[in-house]
């Protein structure tokens, strides 16, 4: 039998890994250069409450996050650490580690507890013996327990039981083990009667090179798939993982690939939506009910073979489709052989309206017009929910453009480092990220009782507030900057371009922070009676959106009785629309061109 110490960690190629998309640096969005088209996401834009364009405050907040980005060299590393931790702590060799570990979804402390409880069951469960149950003998030959063939010893192999087989017998039960999946990892004797396991040290020796690697391959993924702590990028292609701190606040996760999805149900980053809300978004999305809808809204089933049929002409006098053919009134459903002029004509009915007024009709009437309601409301959410996506994705283009191409065409012809122009690249961040929770707020809407009139009317003030702000901001990044890249020379207004984007993009910031803000506290700001207490206080100039809110919809806000109550201590008044800071001079904001 082979030594237990033969046990090795099969070497697989180094990935080098990109830097963290948070890691922040003068180049704080370099891991969009790794974006791939058929990845519709990108690294979530954190919210933030410092309004400084500093990028040092920007680069410290990226820094607070919960989970730890693994490549493949990491998680071979902390697999070898844990495997040694508990060789060391245990007496045993790595091969018996291993084989623990996997059991206990390689929990270190769960080893440790169950180890030290009851060695005995623990070895007896797994399948580690301490010492064989059929002596291996020495010098001279023996009967494969397989193919019942005999060889000398040097060419039979057992495991810790001592059941000896010789090696192509193992070969080929190893091999068909590994070709059937992950289950080769937990292997037992090949002996019906044995439960002793089969480690590494085997698989060395006996498998072939294909089998090895394919071997190795589930050893690494099962550290990731077996740890409830640690799971697998859902990007397509994506081979790093995510240890995740639980209970450590947001589940929104972003690999180095820069993809975003959340920990909790790895569907794409969701915030501030809830996971149960996008599962059932997703499951109507991809549902049978909708067309369910849409043939009760607008078809009939034929009176004779209850065939849904929907009327694409003007005339009542509708034929069914061949074989049943029968020929029937679109109005009434009844035969159209009893129909003619004293019912009304071809374009009307008067046993039908004679029979809805005695109500005969209404029952089907009102399901069909509920079925109709219901259509119309979903399409209008999901149109919004899909028309962000598009917009999202267009912006994630413009953003690599931006970057690959523009940032440095820019720099030349306005004569200024690239490193002056990251305000730039901050507005498209902020543009990805805020159609990202725009997309999601519409399913937000959608699930949101109808009969909570105050709350609905509160929720779309803030979302209509927050789409508002952030058509501005795409605008800005979008067209107006198009007049600096196609600009002969250095502008002289460039500057003032400057102030407005970055304004708009904090702005932006503010209204988003609010809109989520308010949608994970589950709308908690409007009262039983249906107003809407304040939302949050000014932090700075520029800063967060301080207006009162009422419940009164879209377009109410609560204005300042004086002008002087928004007047800051350096002369600054802050706009009640946007919370833009501009000069006391002024009279109309410079942002939002709101009237003071």
């Amino acid at each position: 039998m082979e030594s237990e110490d033969d046990f090795d960690m099969h070497d697989a190629n180094n990935e080098s890994g990109e830097d963290d998309f948070y890691s922040g640096g003068d180049d704080d969005a370099g891991a969009m250069a790794a974006y791939d088209d058929s990845d519709a996401d990108i690294a979530d834009y954190e919210f933030i409450d410092n309004d400084s364009d500093d990028s040092d405050d920007l680069v410290s907040h990226r820094h607070q996050q919960n989970y730890t980005i693994l490549s493949e060299v990491d998680i071979r590393q902390r697999q070898e650490d844990d495997i040694i931790r508990i060789s060391t702590v245990l007496s045993i060799s790595k091969v018996e580690a291993s084989i623990l570990l996997r059991h206990y979804s390689w929990s270190v402390s769960k080893v440790h507890d169950e180890w030290f409880a009851d060695e005995e069951k623990v070895r007896r469960t797994v399948g580690l013996l301490e010492k064989p149950v059929v002596p291996f003998p020495d010098g001279r030959e023996m009967t494969c327990g397989i193919c019942f063939e005999t060889y000398p010893c040097n060419r039979l192999h057992a495991a810790a039981c001592g059941h000896p087989f010789c090696n192509s017998c193992w070969a080929g039960y190893i091999g068909t083990a590994i070709n059937d999946g992950p289950g080769c990892l937990v292997l037992r004797c090949p002996d019906p009667s044995c439960a002793a396991a089969v480690g590494q040290d085997m698989i060395n020796a006996l498998a072939s090179d294909e089998d090895k690697e394919k071997y190795f391959r589930y050893f690494i993924r099962s550290y990731i798939e077996d740890n409830r702590k640690t799971k697998w990028c859902p990007a397509p292609g994506c081979d790093y993982a995510v240890d995740f701190i639980l209970g450590g606040g947001s589940y929104d996760v972003t690999c180095r690939c820069s993809y975003s999805f959340c920990w909790n149900c790895t569907e794409e980053a969701h915030r501030p939506v809830d996971c149960g809300t996008v599962a059932k978004w997703i499951l109507k999305n991809s549902a049978e009910s909708e067309n369910m809808n849409w043939i009760l809204a607008n078809s009939k089933p034929c009176p004779k073979c209850k065939r849904p049929i929907e009327k694409n002409q003007g005339c009542m006098h509708i034929t069914c489709t061949p074989p049943c053919k029968f020929e029937f009134c679109w109005l009434c459903l009844g035969a159209w052989s009893e129909h003619g002029e004293r019912t009304g004509g071809f374009y009307a009915c008067n046993r039908y309206e004679t029979a809805k007024q005695e109500g005969v009709y209404d029952e089907a009437e009102k399901r069909r017009e509920m079925a109709k309601n219901s259509l119309e409301r979903y399409t209008h959410y999901y149109e919004r929910w899909a028309t962000n996506q598009s917009s999202r994705q267009k912006a994630l283009a413009d953003l690599q453009q931006m970057q690959s191409v523009h940032l440095e065409k820019l720099s030349d012809i306005q004569c200024q480092p690239e490193s002056q122009l990251k305000f730039i690249t901050e507005a498209w961040l902020q543009i990805v990220e805020c159609r990202r929770v725009l997309k999601w707020t519409y399913a937000y809407g959608f699930y949101l009782p109808e009969h909570e009139h105050a709350k609905r009317q509160f929720f779309e003030y803030l979302q209509g507030e927050a789409e508002s702000g952030l058509e501005r901001l795409h605008q800005c990044a979008e067209k107006e900057l198009q007049v600096y890249l196609n600009a002969e020379g250095p502008s002289k207004d460039f500057n003032e371009f400057r102030t407005k984007l970055a304004g708009l993009t904090s702005v932006t910031r503010n209204y988003f922070e609010n809109l989520v803000r308010a949608l994970e506290n589950g709308l908690s700001d409007v009262d039983s009676h249906g107003a809407c207490s304040r939302v949050g206080s000014s932090k700075s100039l520029g800063g967060g959106s301080s207006r009162g809110r009422s419940g009164k919809g879209k377009g109410s806000t609560s204005k300042s009785s004086g002008s002087s109550r928004n007047i800051d201590d350096s002369g600054h008044w802050s706009c009640e629309y946007c919370t833009f800071a501009n000069v006391k001079s002024a009279t109309i904001c410079q942002m939002c061109q709101q009237r003071r």
